[in-house]
């Protein structure tokens, strides 16, 4: 074992493990004692994990966080700040993949593709029955929550099917023609899918609430990439069941990897594994890109994508 100047918390991918434990001989945090853990300069984890102020506490000399995913909402990014400690993130390398399962998701919920594919396998088309009629994406009102990297990806993707396009961001952004709305109810009010890229964190959390699915409606989906958090889930689940809204496409959970057991047996609602960024590309690429900022930090004293606190 080194003398633990990059360590890391929390499991890794395994080609980055290989890599930090290759170039920095780095060693997983709860494997070292106080003394070896005071050496650590840089902790390296990842958006299931994070790093909060307990694993500070342990590592007194920690002068950076570089995280294996764009969400930061697991590291306690003020408290990082209150110490002086810099935050990196794998942001950009990851938009495309996520945006690509976004707009899977719209079209398998509102077409309703995986409940066909299971009416399918249970022989229910060989028995004379048909699935009921789903919903059109081409000309859909669409309202995305979060028009940042991820959110602007899915917005450029969902143009091409004719959609319309409508935003709530922290701010009106002005480089873009889509119509800002001040509110996440008034969005829902106006969509036909809601389509949730933002930000996690205490800011964010339980975002979409009742309120938020009754404006939505009966015939309105949700799909979320964002964060489990964003979501409400009990009131989702409610939604669902008393059909106040026609179904929901969803890549994240409140408790990962528990999902609710009522949402098992819905046909009405499309469940992933957290696959957003879930590609041999894109992983190759935000693995790079933790290997990049836990370099040039320790080479140079910045880092290449640092987080920027709103």
């Amino acid at each position: 074992m080194g003398d633990a100047t990059v360590v890391m918390v929390g499991t890794l991918r395994a080609e980055l493990v290989a890599r930090l434990e290759q170039d920095y001989d780095a060693p997983e945090l709860d494997a070292l004692g106080p003394a070896e853990a005071a050496a650590a300069r840089v902790a390296v984890t990842s958006g299931v994990w994070g790093v909060r102020a307990e694993h500070m506490d342990r590592m007194p000399a920690l002068e950076a966080i570089v995280s294996f995913g764009v969400g930061c909402d697991t590291t306690d990014v003020d408290e990082a700040a209150r110490r002086g400690i810099v935050v990196a993130n794998t942001p950009d390398v990851l938009s495309d993949c996520v945006a690509d399962v976004a707009v899977g998701l719209v079209i398998d919920v509102m077409r309703g593709l995986s409940a066909a594919d299971r009416f399918v396998r249970r022989g229910e088309w060989a028995g004379g029955h048909v699935p009921p009629l789903a919903r059109r994406v081409s000309g859909a009102r669409v309202g995305i929550v979060g028009l940042g990297r991820i959110g602007l990806a899915v917005a450029k993707r969902l143009e091409g099917f004719g959609t319309t396009i409508s935003y709530h961001n922290r701010s009106r952004r002005t480089d873009v023609s889509y119509a800002y709305v001040a509110d996440v109810v008034s969005l829902a009010h106006g969509s036909d899918v809601l389509v949730l890229a933002a930000a996690g964190g205490a800011t964010s959390r339980h975002l979409v609430d009742e309120h938020v699915l009754d404006a939505l409606g009966p015939g309105g989906f949700l799909v979320n990439v964002a964060r489990g958090s964003v979501v409400d889930e009990a009131a989702l689940l409610a939604a669902l069941a008393e059909g106040r809204i026609a179904g929901a496409g969803l890549d994240v959970f409140a408790d990962e990897p528990h999902v609710p057991e009522a949402m098992l047996a819905r046909d009405d609602v499309v469940l992933l594994p957290h696959v957003g960024s879930a590609t041999v590309e894109t992983r190759q690429a935000m693995t790079d890109l933790v290997l990049g900022n836990v370099a040039t930090y320790l080479e140079h004293g910045r880092l290449l994508t640092p987080v920027v606190r709103h």
